[in-house]
């Protein structure tokens, strides 16, 4: 029954003609993404631990990134590049699809309310400005949030649904950890949309304690099996509890401080969250409710983006779908909540301002590949326009495919988990990053690792400027079989050799 709920509010049969045509021109723009050379790190982390899965090794106890798991589900499904691309194309068309309907039933009296907001939220998650184009949480879990939000909102309020938006809402959060902070706008928005009297504060309760129930039913069942795989305290402080160390650690003056002096920052946005949304709340009989909501739910979103403090621009994914709303009335709307909306619209774009969030250009994007297409560039120019890495990650990988197998593992010291993804081998640490050795482990204890489980390749950065500790270990067990500018491929000697090698 629940799933018939999906099937309606995303019914392919029913689109019409002006959102197939958007649909494919969101497919135009994504046909480069398939182009892309494997240069991106976090993708390739991603990869890298679904390799992990296909692979039967248990996350978070054997291979580490700070994520809930269904991220890495998702690429292991995918298991390569390409087709980790494909799927971020579907959901992408599947989420699109289902904001359209979201706008058009929000606002349906407002001529061309649901085109110019559909469109906006089209462009800000398919183009790279955002990073709509690499396979990010955000761009996975804003579908799962927006499915529950139009079942809150627009479908019958009975526990079944409101149980089963829950669990959409956990699904979010399981991709990425942020994604929670977007329920609390529908308590928001039920708290608005009626007198507060004792019957309704009780409904309220029941209403918040179902949906937050569906929360957590998947989240329960995820720790449920990782304790069944012996891996309860990885998956624990690895998903949840590292998460809040990332918070502030681009301020590294803070760390040694007191708990409220190193989270001063994030509980003053917390404490403005509650103001803009009180305000919010003492507007409830002058201005229209779901502006109010759409508006409360910008607001927690920017909470849950800023979180970090890094200025990563796929975080602001997570607040597309209510600026897109916001812009619309902006946009179309004859009222005065076109004017009101200028409000969270300015709040959202102080944000990436103070943060100085990254942004990348999409015509440089685009050009590249148009470039290729016509032969102003070859494909060794393309590949290098990623990165100078990129070329030789791909040698690499070439060579390790070469000389091993696919069960035998390899190290690499430096952030570059593109050659674990490229050459489809595991580490024998845990760890597929140099920045997660420094941040969770320490330099002897991976050499202590690489000690006992020996590695067929290691191979080296010199930039990346390799402990000594390494070096000896490395130069006392394994033979240089290539060195090229910029990297060095060691092979294992084994116990004769390595005798030799020592003599």
């Amino acid at each position: 029954m629940r799933t018939n709920i999906l099937k309606r509010i995303v019914n392919l049969s029913h689109i019409p003609t002006w959102l197939f045509v958007l649909l494919l021109g969101v497919i135009i723009l994504r046909i480069p993404n398939f182009f892309e050379p494997y240069s991106y790190g976090d993708e390739t982390i991603y990869l890298t631990l679904g390799q992990g899965i296909r692979k039967g090794v248990t996350l978070y106890k054997d291979l580490h990134d700070n994520k809930p798991p269904l991220l890495y589900i998702t690429a292991a499904i995918a298991g390569n590049l390409f087709w980790f691309k494909a799927i971020l194309l579907l959901i992408s068309l599947a989420c699109i699809t289902l904001f359209n309907k979201f706008s058009e039933k929000i606002f349906p009296k407002i001529k061309f309310f649901a085109y110019t907001a559909t469109l906006i939220f089209a462009l800000l998650t398919t183009l790279p400005f955002l990073e709509g184009n690499i396979a990010n949480a955000e761009n996975f879990m804003i579908f799962f949030s927006i499915a529950a939000f139009y079942i809150l909102l627009f479908k019958k309020i009975t526990y079944k649904n409101i149980f089963f938006a829950g669990l959409l809402f956990s699904l979010s959060s399981l991709f990425k950890v942020p994604a929670i902070f977007d329920f609390p706008a529908i308590i928001f928005y039920w708290i608005i949309s009626e007198s507060l009297t004792k019957k309704r504060f009780y409904t309220i309760i029941k209403r918040t304690a179902v949906l937050v129930l569906g929360i957590s039913v998947p989240i329960l069942i995820s720790f449920v099996y990782y304790t069944l795989k012996g891996a309860f305290k990885d998956y624990l402080i690895a998903a949840y509890l590292q998460n809040f160390g990332y918070l502030s650690s681009w301020r590294p003056d803070s760390q040694k401080a007191s708990f409220i002096v190193r989270n001063a920052p994030l509980l003053i946005r917390f404490g403005l969250v509650l103001i803009f949304n009180f305000i919010l709340y003492l507007l409830r009989k002058r201005i229209d409710k779901k502006y109010l909501f759409i508006s409360s739910w910008l607001i927690f979103t920017l909470f849950a983006t800023t979180l970090s403090e890094r200025p990563y621009p796929h975080y602001l994914l997570q607040s597309s779908a209510p600026l897109s709303l916001l812009f619309g009335l902006l946009f179309t709307s004859k009222s005065m909540l076109q004017s009101y909306s200028i409000f969270p619209i300015t709040i959202f774009l102080f944000v990436p301002l103070f943060y100085r969030y990254w942004h990348y250009r999409s015509f440089d994007y685009y050009s590249k590949i148009f470039n290729l297409a016509t032969g102003k560039i070859d494909n060794t120019k393309y590949l290098d326009s990623f990165g100078s890495r990129t070329i030789p990650d791909y040698d690499i990988a070439a060579v390790i495919k070469r000389l091993t197998s696919v069960n035998d593992r390899i190290f690499v010291w430096e952030d570059s988990s593109q050659i674990y993804a490229l050459s489809d081998r595991l580490p024998p640490i845990k760890y597929t990053s140099g920045y997660h050795i420094n941040d969770f482990s320490s330099i002897e204890s991976v050499v202590e690792k690489l000690n006992s489980s020996k590695p067929k390749v290691i191979v080296i950065f010199p930039s990346a400027k390799p402990p000594d500790i390494l070096m000896s270990f490395v130069k006392n067990n394994y033979l240089m079989y290539k060195e090229a500018d910029g990297y060095q491929i060691w092979k294992y000697a084994g116990d004769y050799a390595r005798f030799v090698i020592q003599q």
